[in-house]
């Protein structure tokens, strides 16, 4: 990122995009299109694809691409400013409309799709017709996997509803739990 000299907020910006920039590749996730999010998120402004360009000097394909697919996840929208022919793009500003969001996503792209895998390979292996014990143990350890995966999918989505109230009373409950917890072994109780 471009220096900034001595502006302790674009400072404090910078970091938040690198820090975000590394936890999405940790994540599996392009580090460019977490960095193009930070930015957008950090200093919850409008910005045009140029803007984008230059405060992270990526090229203009990589910020394209990034903003893509950002606003294909629901987690970045397209703007118009009046008398201004550009395109801009502001982020998700609500932390619980964008974790729904990201987390929507992701089971989309991760969950989903293993389970349609694991009902195929359940179906493969339920064909074969012939009941030895290790295609039984294989179809049990299949089974136990359908199984999680399923009740996964289920709270997710019930915690992800449109309405959001499921994931943030989720946190408010762990919240509160932990807090207890906490109360209590500096109390000597737990």
């Amino acid at each position: 990122m471009a220096n900034h000299g001595d502006n302790p907020i674009t400072e404090a910006e910078d970091r938040f995009v690198t820090a975000w920039g590394q936890m999405g590749s940790a994540w599996g996730i392009s580090r460019t299109m977490a960095e193009v999010h930070a930015l957008l998120y950090i200093t919850g402004d409008a910005l045009c694809t140029d803007d984008i360009m230059a405060r992270l000097e990526i090229s203009r394909g990589n910020a394209s691409m990034s903003l893509r697919a950002l606003v294909d996840w629901g987690i970045v929208f397209r703007t118009h400013k009046r008398g201004d022919r550009k395109e801009y793009f502001v982020a998700e500003q609500d932390i619980w409309t964008m974790a729904r969001a990201i987390v929507r996503e992701r089971l989309k792209r991760e969950v989903e799709p293993l389970l349609a895998s694991l009902h195929e390979i359940r179906d493969l292996s339920s064909k074969s017709g012939a009941e030895t014990e290790a295609i039984e143990a294989h179809n049990e350890r299949i089974e136990n996997l359908v199984a999680i995966f399923e009740l996964i999918e289920l709270l997710v989505q019930r915690f992800v509803s449109p309405s959001g109230e499921g994931l943030e009373a989720a946190a408010m409950l762990l919240n509160q739990s932990h807090t207890r917890d906490e109360r209590d072994e500096r109390e000597g109780r737990g």
